[in-house]
Parts: C-alpha cells; structure tokens; sequence
C-alpha cells in the first residue's frame, strides 16, 4: 500500500504541448513520464484565452472547471459545451480538435488524462457524501482539495490545503471513502 500528500508547492510546472499557456502537473504515471509517454496524467491549468487544445493522440481526457465563470467547449463530433464550477465534468477524446472559448474572463481547471487500452478512469466532485460506487477497481486514486479538509485515513487524520492532493495507490486505492466536501476524486484503473 501506497499513501502520498503532494503538497500544491511541489506540483511540476512546465508549458503546454501547444506552448500557449503553462500546466501544473499534480500525478504522473509512470512518475517522471514526459508528455508522449504517460500512462495516466493529472493536471491543473489556467485558461486566459480563447483557443485550440493541444493534441494527444490514443488519450481520453476529462476536463473539469475549478475557478472562474467557465468555457465552452467545442468537441469535433460533439455539441458545444458549456463548462462551469457547477457542471458536471466532460470526457472526451482529447486526439480529435478541440477548442475552447471563455465565458467571461480567466479559468483554472483540471485534467485527467489516460493512455487509450491501457487505462480508463473517473473524476467527480465530493459533495459531502460517499461517492457512487464505479464498475472498475481503481489502482490509483488521488483526491484533491479546493478548500482545507482533514481526512480521515485507516485511522490517520491527513491535512489537505487547497490544491493539495492525497495519492493512494494499490489495495488502499480501493478503501471506502470517507464522506468530505470541497474536494475531487480521480479514480484510474488498468484495462
């Protein structure tokens, strides 16, 4: 069993793939992965303009807004779509063209991205109660906080700060969760 607080302090930051804007990188996998060879990959990211997605082909993507009034999404295939800090989150493809316009004015939001065949996952907000339980064991599950949170884990109270995260990995990716508001859940499984 596996258990890691990555503090918001530590996350990794480096440019897009496109270049037009900077992402912070929460969790990779394997640790250390570039952007053309991760297994999965969590990320943050400020949205300031209007403009395409970077392409990453065999990649599903599910893109959440944290801050800010949202975007609209424009999935090639797909209707546009509008995403707030209310709204639920969008999978989608992220190796078809995507474009995004803002609302009104800058967002932050979060990515969950997996390799195609390899691994599938999930990502929800925490609203205070248990999460539904999903069809697929998870391998790995990361929860982040937006706001400060005491968990309570197998007995150990661990402390998040907004944009902390707990990584647990293994058996103990599959624990139950314990009932907490004010954070998200990413659960990644293998296929």
């Amino acid at each position: 069993m596996t258990r890691r607080i990555l503090r918001a302090a530590d996350h990794r930051r480096m440019p897009w793939k496109n270049g037009r804007g900077e992402t912070v990188e929460i969790a990779v996998y394997p640790q250390g992965a570039g952007l053309a060879d991760f297994g999965w990959r969590v990320s943050m990211a400020g949205v300031t303009e209007d403009g395409d997605f970077s392409n990453f082909p065999q990649i599903d993507r599910t893109l959440a807004v944290l801050t800010g009034e949202g975007i609209e999404l424009q999935v090639q295939g797909q209707p546009a779509r509008r995403l707030t800090p209310d709204a639920a989150p969008l999978a989608f493809p992220a190796d078809v063209p995507t474009s995004a316009r803002l609302l009104a004015g800058p967002i932050s939001d979060l990515n969950v991205m997996t390799r195609r065949g390899a691994f599938t996952h999930r990502l929800l907000r925490l609203a205070g109660t248990a999460a539904v339980p999903w069809d697929a064991a998870p391998e790995w599950r990361l929860l982040l906080a937006t706001a400060p949170v005491v968990l309570d884990c197998a007995g150990e109270a661990v402390t998040l700060q907004p944009l902390d995260a707990l990584l647990c990995e293994g058996p103990e990716a599959a624990l139950p969760l314990p009932p907490a508001a004010g954070l998200w859940l990413i659960e990644i499984a293998r296929l």
